[in-house]
């Protein structure tokens, strides 16, 4: 069986209301219970780790903070924090988000960015900038947290976790949420990790040997030759046969 065949077929197994559930644990699974874009990124950008630790936090987390004062949300997070996140820093992604929701939202926000050139990363860029003018606060865990604006392509982080926003903001079935506009879709770049990466490779769909952006992209566009306007759709598909070590 080719590549693509053998893809197409995993995407049609996966793309299965249970193929996310309490027993197959996905981040997603918290972001679908809201249906709500600013906790779909706040969901996003904690999904680094270990799924049930993650799936863990995220449960503990009041997302009504998002419409409650600053101090209010300081002082329920003060006991909180995730791996490299301090409380300050996961209340700093909670006022941000407030105060961009405020005058505008993620949506336009992204749009924005992706006028420029009509890329993603400039979309991602546009949405740091825009949470970072909201509310200026600076520490390591919470720049890993959000990112920072990325200008090229190559020993460059992936900015995977904003890139598997997207995915589930912009395309919709039975995994992705697809809150936005679906006229995305044929520009989203591959949320790379570690199984992705390794699985790409596996199947010869990279060659690349540095995990950066520039894998991701390289991917993407392989991706693209199976299926231009959705090329993100098979992304699940290849991150479940590497978790499950299928291959």
């Amino acid at each position: 069986m080719g590549i693509q065949k053998r893809l197409d077929a995993e995407v049609k197994k996966r793309n299965v209301a249970g193929e996310v559930s309490e027993q197959r644990l996905d981040p997603i699974l918290v972001a679908k219970r809201y249906n709500d874009a600013s906790i779909s990124l706040i969901c996003a950008l904690f999904s680094y780790g270990n799924v049930a630790q993650i799936v863990k936090f995220l449960d503990s987390l009041d997302f009504s903070l998002l419409q409650k004062s600053d101090e209010e949300i300081r002082k329920s997070l003060k006991n909180h924090y995730y791996r490299f996140q301090k409380s300050e820093d996961i209340a700093a992604l909670f006022i941000a988000l407030k105060r961009l929701n405020k005058f505008s939202t993620l949506e336009k926000t992204f749009d924005i960015g992706h006028q420029k050139n009509e890329n993603v990363v400039d979309g991602i860029n546009e949405m740091i900038l825009s949470l970072q003018r909201g509310y200026e606060y600076k520490s390591k865990g919470y720049t890993f947290l959000i990112s920072q604006v990325t200008t090229k392509t190559k020993g460059v982080g992936a900015l995977k976790r904003w890139m598997m926003f997207l995915r589930w903001m912009i395309r919709k079935d039975n995994i992705d949420m697809g809150l936005w506009n679906p006229k995305y879709k044929k520009d989203l770049i591959l949320p790379l990790d570690t199984h992705t990466f390794n699985v790409s490779k596996k199947l010869g769909l990279l060659h690349r040997k540095t995990y950066d952006l520039q894998a991701a992209i390289e991917i993407t566009e392989v991706l693209k030759s199976f299926d231009a306007g959705d090329p993100m759709k098979y992304d699940f598909a290849l991150y479940r046969l590497g978790q499950e070590k299928l291959l």
